[in-house]
């Protein structure tokens, strides 16, 4: 076999009738990989196999597609070439070379190390533009399943990437791990940048910014880091809560922050807390978080994980049948990457064992989850973890004590118990000192509608249901 058998590439010796080894291996990824992702950043890509088909060398049009392909995709296209020629090979990653329009290097050329290649000047601006926003094109709206969990957070987004510098400025978005706030940001970012191409948009996690600040101050180029990011169009800054202790952090944040506004520039920011919940951040840093919108993002109800379920199994070429998604989704409550989690399991173990996804299916692949779940989370637990939280007996929480001190942990007990376990209502009032189902049901509404208007409630809630999970 030649170098040039594998690969989609220009042949001057005459082409073969037969599919490229490179194409079957493409083949391949397309039927795991989703459409928009797999047209994105795999079709595009040439190849060429060593003499000895003991090594791939595959081409990549820029160093930002080049690291994001190695860590996202790296791995199964090692397996898919393991399938299609029988055994494993050395994958390498290198930059197209810049005579690639007159046919492909010689493999003379092509001998450097793939960090060589990298170190390559691109020069063309629009190749550079995503390393620069650090935007993931795959998080949009249009791949965001929308419900009354997210719906607010949602529609304020929207509105920024329509209209940055206006209104909801900054937008505060909070909530617990796993629940789409990093989606919603890059959502707005490549909604603002597909109306606006030039707009500069820059997406960071709070742990980055601090990182630029510490080497600012090393290396004495605090021009520059004005200039990255006091002359942005709108700032995406990911877990704000870390600037947490980091006096000189937050005081540079302060400066970016009010340069932006100035400039009527959208600044965004996601945390774990509403803003008046966050610690040792400065009460004037504070005072600004909360100044224009704060939108929380709650756990997804039973409908929208039934949703994100089926839509999130079509993205992978797969169906799941309605009623194996309200199984999953009832067992998994807690957010949106322990679904997807399940999800993928399912979807393994449903390819491996070349059977139909079932409940029994699914059943079988999330057992070791589920026996976890059923052991940590039960009523007895729960009654246990609220009275310690608020200081109470666990015999109150089935007595017929009724002072506020007393009612309100049961009510928000009894809420949790409908919440994260698998128990009726009639049950769950059975544990609560046989109080009837009528109780129970009057408890679970009234801490459900409270949550949504209630900041102060609603993080207590977030912290016991981590708190329960483990």
């Amino acid at each position: 076999m030649t170098d040039r058998q594998l690969g989609r590439l220009p042949d001057s010796g005459g082409s073969s009738s037969q599919p490229s080894l490179w194409q079957t291996c493409l083949d391949l990824l397309a039927q795991e990989i989703p459409e928009q992702q797999f047209s994105t950043w795999l079709r595009p890509l040439q190849a060429e196999v060593s003499a000895d088909e003991s090594k791939i060398t595959i081409f990549v049009a820029n160093r930002f597609k080049l690291d994001w392909v190695r860590a996202q995709y790296s791995q199964r296209i090692a397996s898919a070439l393991s399938a299609v020629f029988g055994h494993p090979m050395a994958v390498e990653l290198v930059l197209t070379p810049r005579d690639s329009n007159a046919g492909f290097a010689s493999p003379s050329k092509l001998s450097k190390s793939s960090s060589a290649l990298e170190d390559i000047d691109i020069g063309e601006e629009a190749s550079l533009a995503p390393a620069r926003n650090r935007l993931n094109s795959v998080l949009t709206f249009e791949t965001l399943v929308e419900g009354n969990a997210n719906r607010m957070a949602r529609a304020a987004s929207m509105h920024v990437a329509g209209f940055p510098g206006q209104l909801y400025n900054p937008l505060f978005i909070y909530g617990g791990v796993g629940l789409g706030k990093t989606h919603l940001m890059h959502a707005i970012g490549n909604r603002l940048l597909a109306e606006n191409p030039l707009a500069k948009v820059l997406y960071i996690h709070a742990e980055q910014f601090v990182s630029d600040v510490v080497k600012a101050y090393q290396r004495k180029t605090f021009d520059e880091f004005k200039d990255k990011y006091h002359s942005l169009d709108l700032l995406l800054i990911d877990d704000v809560q870390f600037l947490a202790n980091k006096e000189r952090t937050q005081e540079e944040f302060f400066n970016a922050f009010e340069a932006l506004l100035n400039k009527k520039s959208h600044i965004v920011m996601t945390s774990d807390t509403y803003p008046k919940g966050l610690t040792d951040i400065h009460e004037r840093l504070i005072s600004r978080f909360d100044s224009g919108l704060t939108v929380a993002i709650e756990p997804p109800e039973l409908e929208m994980r039934v949703a994100i379920l089926i839509s999130k199994a079509l993205a992978e070429n797969a169906f799941m049948p309605e009623e194996v998604a309200f199984f999953v989704a009832k067992n998994v409550r807690s957010n949106v990457r322990e679904l997807e989690g399940a999800l993928r399991k399912i979807l393994a173990y449903s390819r491996f064992n070349q059977k139909e996804i079932s409940i029994q299916l699914a059943r079988e692949a999330l057992r070791d989850l589920l026996s976890i779940q059923n052991r940590q989370i039960s009523v007895e637990n729960i009654q246990k973890t609220v009275a310690d939280f608020y200081k109470i007996k666990v015999a109150d929480m089935y007595s017929k004590k009724r002072p506020a001190s007393i009612a309100r942990p049961r009510q928000i007990a009894m809420y949790l118990a409908k919440e994260l376990t698998q128990k009726s209502l009639p049950e769950i009032g059975e544990l609560f000192g046989g109080r009837d189902h009528t109780t129970v049901l009057h408890a679970v509404r009234k801490i459900g509608g409270e949550r949504q208007q209630n900041n102060e409630l609603n993080q207590q809630l977030h912290v016991l249901e981590q708190t329960l999970k483990g």
